[in-house]
């Protein structure tokens, strides 16, 4: 017998803010990528031509290096709210944040797992963040110093260089997981279009974030639904019953 089709239904994650910062932030950090790669070994050489040749390519890096910066303004400005919880989200941490990982094992090499009640964002998501955090600093940071260095001691300008490539190596690594999870691994790819449309299906959300979703019940956001995604019929209550029965 087949599984029962899940449900098309589905529910707002994320805000117009936060997927064109999401947006930005991946475009901006894809295009560094691209544009370091020739000005960091001359296995990549055959990327000058592409880029409009080493000038042309430390023009885009710089652009680029402008635009990186700007995500969170975006999402500041237009969703201060979700930013904010964004933020409280980083810095709360309970005993079940601790079980995710032993689950999150399991799930990530195929093994039978059990979903831990998470919040809106669940503990992996928060670990990302704050490396994507720490890395972010040490690119931005160290790239002032590579940009004027006319400006900064030559300890620092030398030291920067150091870091740039540190931050960055930190960054692809994190970047690598984080696709794979949110775009290849079968559990957690239908929230992929989180960050494309803002919304992911009702099931999905339910079964990562049953702490979150019930909340937006409660709120009357969003529908009460079964396990396949359906909304739940409301139960009318019984016209014979009488008061106090």
């Amino acid at each position: 017998m087949s599984k029962p089709q899940k449900s098309t239904v589905k529910v707002r994650r994320f805000s117009k803010a936060f997927v064109w910062a999401h947006a930005v932030n991946a475009l901006s950090f894809f295009a560094l990528y691209i544009t370091a790669l020739p000005m960091y070994t001359e296995f990549f050489d055959w990327l000058y031509p592409v880029l409009g040749g080493p000038e042309g390519a430390r023009l885009l890096h710089r652009i680029f290096a402008v635009t990186f910066i700007t995500p969170t303004f975006i999402w500041v400005i237009f969703d201060f709210k979700g930013f904010k919880l964004w933020m409280k989200e980083l810095v709360t941490w309970k005993k079940r944040d601790l079980e995710f990982f032993t689950e999150f094992v399991k799930e990530l090499f195929g093994f039978n797992f059990k979903h831990v009640r998470q919040t809106f964002f669940n503990a992996g998501e928060k670990i990302n963040s704050i490396i994507q955090i720490v890395t972010a600093i040490l690119i931005i940071g160290s790239g002032f110093p590579m940009w004027f260095p006319q400006i900064f001691p030559k300890a620092v300008v030398q030291w920067a260089y150091l870091l740039h490539n540190v931050g960055f190596g930190l960054a692809i690594a994190v970047v690598v997981g984080h696709v794979y999870l949110s775009v290849i691994h079968k559990n957690s790819k239908p929230g992929y279009s989180g960050v494309i449309t803002g919304e992911v299906p009702a099931w999905w959300a339910q079964e990562h974030y049953p702490d979150w979703y019930d909340e937006e019940v409660a709120k009357g956001n969003f529908p009460e639904i079964d396990a396949n995604g359906n909304p739940k019929k409301p139960t009318s209550p019984d016209k014979n019953k009488k008061k106090g029965a």
